[in-house]
């Protein structure tokens, strides 16, 4: 299938190498993520430092590469009993954050190429830094966890300079701002819930509590289900979020979004882990909400989207 995004594709790699490790039918799972990996170390144009590029046509670094194609590198090598494979994971996000970060914390969506979006678009943001959790865990499980403690801690800091740069565009509706410092731009739940979710995953494997109050808020605003006594609600009915930044067009809002569907689970999934820790630094995050209306909103969610949670 022609994709023009080099890195999408790969997001579906760590899926892929489950199918094949335990042996699902409907396809040589293994050889489609041996090809896949094959495209993106010898076949996808690289910027100057190294980088893998994100598009297919030409080297262009787009912050959500992060999320897509680190944690199969990760992931693959674990699996292959590869540790070149998984420093290279690591490799990729230091070489994209030296040119999407700046002394702000926050990441530049989009550098170099035929086009650039040099503004910090807050989903951008939560896919770095979620893609950079699932690698550092991914390392933390492997075997060579302890010869690779630098790579983990420089993963929980650059992780955590995103998050200490984005809570403060927190909006009074506990959204942010499609571009986080812009409010000219609509505010967007999406993106919410995944710095949210990021900040829970921080929490369980650093011991980062700083940001749990406003995680907590998140988490207890995208659990509000439509009606006429919650005007701010902002799931629907039916179980969409809302509002919700267009997947197929990242400076417009959208109507239903698979993908803020994703950020929901990824964040009720990382809050019920969390819950499961033992609410760890929750003194810091007083608790903002029961869990009936979250769950109610999350059995819509599900049943939107025909899934199972775990």
């Amino acid at each position: 299938m022609e994709d023009g995004s080099a890195a999408d594709p790969a997001s579906n790699g760590v899926g892929v190498l489950i199918a094949n490790w335990t042996g699902a039918s409907g396809g040589n799972y293994g050889q489609a993520a041996a090809d896949q990996l094959t495209f993106l170390l010898s076949f996808t144009p690289r910027a100057p430092n190294g980088a893998i590029s994100h598009r297919v046509d030409q080297a262009q670094l787009w912050s959500d590469f992060i999320y897509m194609v680190p944690p199969f590198l990760a992931y693959y090598g674990v699996m292959t009993d590869n540790q070149t494979l998984v420093e290279e994971s690591y490799n990729q996000i230091k070489l994209y954050r030296e040119i999407l970060a700046d002394d702000t914390g926050l990441w530049q969506h989009i550098r170099l190429g035929s086009f650039e979006d040099r503004g910090y678009w807050s989903t951008g943001n939560g896919w770095a830094a979620m893609g950079m959790l699932r690698v550092l865990v991914t390392i933390r499980g492997s075997p060579w966890s302890d010869s690779m403690r630098r790579y983990i801690s420089d993963l929980e800091s650059w992780a955590g300079e995103i998050l200490d740069a984005m809570w403060p565009y927190l909006t009074d509706e506990n959204m942010f701002y499609n571009y986080a410092d812009n409010s000219s731009t609509f505010q967007d739940a999406a993106s919410a819930a995944l710095i949210a979710a990021s900040t829970y995953r921080l929490s369980l494997v650093a011991g980062v509590h700083t940001y749990l109050p406003s995680a907590e808020r998140v988490h207890a605003a995208l659990s509000i289900v439509g009606s006429n006594s919650h005007p701010n609600a902002r799931m629907t009915s039916d179980g969409w979020l809302t509002p919700v930044v267009n997947p197929h067009s990242f400076r417009e809002e959208g109507a239903e979004s698979a993908e803020a569907q994703a950020f929901v689970l990824q964040l009720h999934a990382a809050w019920a882990d969390w819950v499961e820790d033992g609410r760890k630094g929750a003194n810091a995050a007083m608790r903002t909400c029961g869990s009936v209306g979250w769950l109610v909103g999350l059995g819509m969610l599900v049943g939107v989207l025909g899934v199972g949670v775990y």
